[in-house]
């Protein structure tokens, strides 16, 4: 049973929005894209663990902290008595471990190693359920969801899950019976209720309104090269269509979260869309979606 799904973090779609409207270093572009593969392959595992028939309780994306001590975890499985800590690495390529570090076989770029990420945040967790009481036996896996990638000399002892594997991890899962009771409900309760929503060591890109790009894009190939036909914004390099309330509302969201301390007014949404569009639109956008607060040119949106 999922009980907290995935969804993108904050962190991930402010990237996502600047990488349409600023131009990233490459520092910052392979941060991006990192984060972006990361969840692609967060959302591949997920397809896997939909086939869990057991009575199982499924925490995805966590970020806890005990003892100012902060740690991320992609997946957790509780079932009766074991709780399962999965990493998910969507790594592609070569790469092979010598003196317990990971390297790239193509560049020599060292990573880290994901089995010390790993038991980090085993003992961090185990640390945490001890402080509230709750005695499980945690079983952490690293799962390389990527069927393009290798890992040679690895060890046969460590808890390490290629993708060839991953049908077989979830079978033997299956083949364990778990019969859940309210101890479990609430340890994944009280777990959810830790979940920190906000990374505070998450850095993105400087970034002030200035500087980014304004305007229309599409939703699908990311193009600003938009034109209007009936209702309608119509990409001009694919041909995708979208609603215009659609479209204005998904742009809305999109400045809440680059600019919080912005309030959403109709001139400040029809100045970031910067499309051939009616300033009339725009408001009968936002006043049938949005409560409205103040006066004349003093109307805001919430």
């Amino acid at each position: 049973m999922l009980l907290k799904k995935r969804t993108e973090s904050d962190e991930l779609l402010i990237m996502r929005y600047l990488n349409k409207r600023m131009q990233f270093n490459e520092k910052e572009k392979f941060h991006y894209l990192n984060s972006e593969k990361g969840y692609e392959g967060d959302v591949k595992f997920d397809q896997y663990t939909e086939n869990l028939n057991e009575e199982r309780f499924i925490l995805n994306d966590l970020l806890l902290e005990v003892n100012n001590s902060y740690f991320q975890i992609d997946t957790l499985i509780i079932s009766q008595g074991i709780i399962q800590l999965i990493d998910i690495k969507n790594y592609e390529g070569d790469c092979y471990l010598e003196s317990d570090k990971l390297y790239s076989v193509k560049t020599g770029r060292e990573y880290k190693n994901p089995i010390n990420q790993l038991n980090r945040r085993e003992t961090l967790l185990s640390q945490l359920l001890e402080n509230l009481k709750y005695t499980y036996l945690v079983e952490s896996s690293v799962v390389y969801i990527n069927p393009e990638f290798t890992l040679y000399q690895a060890p046969m002892d460590q808890p390490i899950i290629f993708r060839s594997q991953v049908n077989r991890f979830i079978n033997e899962l299956n083949k364990s019976p778990s019969q859940l009771n309210s101890r479990d409900k609430d340890v994944a309760r009280k777990l959810i209720s830790l979940h920190h929503p906000k990374n505070p060591f998450h850095v993105h890109p400087s970034y002030n309104y200035e500087q980014l790009q304004k305007g229309v894009y599409c939703n699908n190939c990311n193009s600003h090269f938009m034109s209007i036909k009936n209702h309608d914004f119509v990409c001009e390099s694919c041909g995708e269509h979208e609603k215009i309330q659609m479209s204005i509302l998904r742009h809305v969201k999109e400045f809440r979260l680059l600019f919080p301390e912005r309030k959403i007014t109709t001139n400040a949404i029809y100045e970031w869309c910067n499309a051939n569009l009616n300033k009339k639109t725009v408001c009968k956008v936002l006043k049938k979606n949005f409560t409205a607060e103040g006066k004349t040119k003093e109307t805001y949106y919430k």
